[in-house]
């Protein structure tokens, strides 16, 4: 049966409406050849998009023909603005943008532990405010919010979690009071973290995928046939309760130590890299970044080749350094490169002249011990292997993403290991790729779930007419 007239132009409408998000400003021309539609049809829509407040003319186009320049069309930006925000346990971060994205302001504020509800509430509060006011947006039409814990399905509430602050489920009942005419909507932080892997990292090539979160704590996000996949309770990834071999207890129904985030946690991580000789900074999150990315460069220097010995010698010295004093290991430092000339540290070892050589017919020494941030590396990989073989084993996603901030640090260097090791544990065909965007991609997760959510309604079918402003 054919569409009606009505259903038939609200389709060709939103077909428009997409392709000016995709491809940015177009002109009828362009409209006319990448719809198939007739020009006649594009001339009613753009007059019907344009009286609605949707788009606009935002310049012309010269074509090569004869005639006034043609009209070039795009999205009206500021019909809507949109908030997103990362909730963490330690602070949140806030990003307000236009109706297509562009980010007009963001900043973020710790919370310490400390605070307590009512204050975290509206420090996180003031702040979405202050945001807008300085992105300039009057209202927010949508917010969209990423957080630790279970989701209910059912009501799109975050259920009440052991070990996370109060502070995170009163603030999404605050927000919808304060900002009474927005769309405020929560996810579970790694789910958002994996669509921004599809839509702009990691994963843009795959349908079926499992992101990894590796930061603070541990989660994993299942995207299955293209759909993000949230299970009968919301729990779909916890996976920092699997029970794994190589803690002490089981985890419990209200505490994940002796699960999964045993082993693969920031805490975790900053203990194992103690355990092999490698310093980290105080902090739990900021350390495990740190001596993952430490390691990382030093395996990086000492893989570079005969020339690059003395730069891997050096680096090693920086990396079973004590914590005092400058250090590579600072959150933020910088790598050392391949053939730096100039010592990493005072007192760096030197390489010895004729070091590596011997006579002929002398018998080969046996192989050196691996170094510790090699044995480092190794052992991280061997305890997410242990997580990742679980999920293959259940899901077969063929490819899994480490994401977060651990595995950004990790990089090529971490995915590789444990690549290897899910190679050698399961016939299953299993890539494993490192994250391209890290940490950010739980704002852009959200960010991205707000737009969408906000240009469905502006875009659909009798769609809300432009409103007045309003002030805060």
């Amino acid at each position: 049966m054919p569409a009606s007239p009505s259903t038939a132009r609200a389709i060709n409408d939103r077909l428009a409406l997409r392709l000016l998000q995709q491809e940015g400003p177009l002109t009828a021309g362009q409209l006319k050849q990448l719809t198939g539609l007739s020009r006649p049809t594009v001339a009613d829509l753009v007059e019907r998009l344009g009286a609605a407040g949707l788009i606009a003319v935002v310049g012309e186009a010269g074509e090569q023909r004869r005639g006034p320049n043609a009209k070039v069309y795009g999205i009206v930006a500021d019909r809507a603005h949109l908030a997103a925000l990362d909730v963490r346990t330690e602070g949140v971060a806030v990003a307000v943008t236009d109706l297509v994205g562009r980010v007009l302001a963001e900043a973020s504020v710790p919370i310490g532990g400390d605070t307590g509800t009512g204050p975290a509430v509206e420090q996180a509060v003031t702040l979405v405010e202050r945001v807008a006011k300085e992105a300039g947006a009057d209202r927010l039409h949508t917010v969209g919010i990423g957080a630790p814990g279970l989701i209910d399905p059912s009501s799109g509430e975050l259920r009440d979690s052991t070990g996370l602050p109060e502070w995170h489920r009163r603030l999404v009942a605050t927000l919808q009071e304060r900002l009474p005419e927005a769309r405020v909507s929560v996810e579970n932080e790694t789910n958002l973290a994996a669509l921004a892997e599809q839509r702009y990292g990691a994963a843009r090539d795959r349908d079926t995928f499992v992101l990894l979160w590796l930061g603070q704590g541990t989660g994993a996000a299942v995207v299955l046939d293209g759909a993000l996949r949230r299970g009968a309770s919301g729990g779909t990834g916890e996976i920092g309760f699997l029970p794994v071999p190589g803690t002490t207890a089981l985890p419990t129904a209200t505490d994940c130590e002796g699960g999964f985030h045993s082993l693969a946690s920031a805490a975790a991580v900053v203990s194992l890299a103690a355990e092999c000789d490698i310093a980290a900074t105080p902090g739990e999150l900021t350390s495990a970044v740190g001596v993952v990315r430490a390691a990382v460069a030093v395996t990086r220097a000492s893989d570079g080749g005969p020339g690059e010995e003395p730069a891997a010698a050096g680096a090693e010295g920086a990396v079973r350094a004590s914590g005092t004093g400058s250090s590579m290991l600072t959150p933020g430092g910088d790598a050392p490169t391949p053939g730096d000339s100039a010592p990493l540290l005072p007192g760096a070892a030197a390489p010895v002249p004729g070091a590596g050589s011997r006579s002929p017919g002398a018998e080969a020494p046996p192989p050196p011990a691996p170094a510790p941030a090699a044995r480092f590396l190794d052992a991280l990989a061997d305890r997410l292997a242990v997580g990742v073989a679980s999920v293959v084993a259940i899901l077969d996603p063929g490819c899994v993403v480490l994401g977060g901030e651990v595995g950004q640090a990790g990089g090529e260097e971490l995915a590789t290991r444990v690549r290897d090791r899910i190679a050698r544990m399961t016939p299953l065909p299993t890539e494993v790729r490192a994250t391209t965007l890290g940490g950010g991609a739980v704002l852009r997760g959200a960010l991205l779930t707000a737009r969408d959510r906000a240009q469905e309604e502006l875009f659909g079918p009798g769609g809300p007419p432009p409103q007045p402003s309003q002030g805060w």
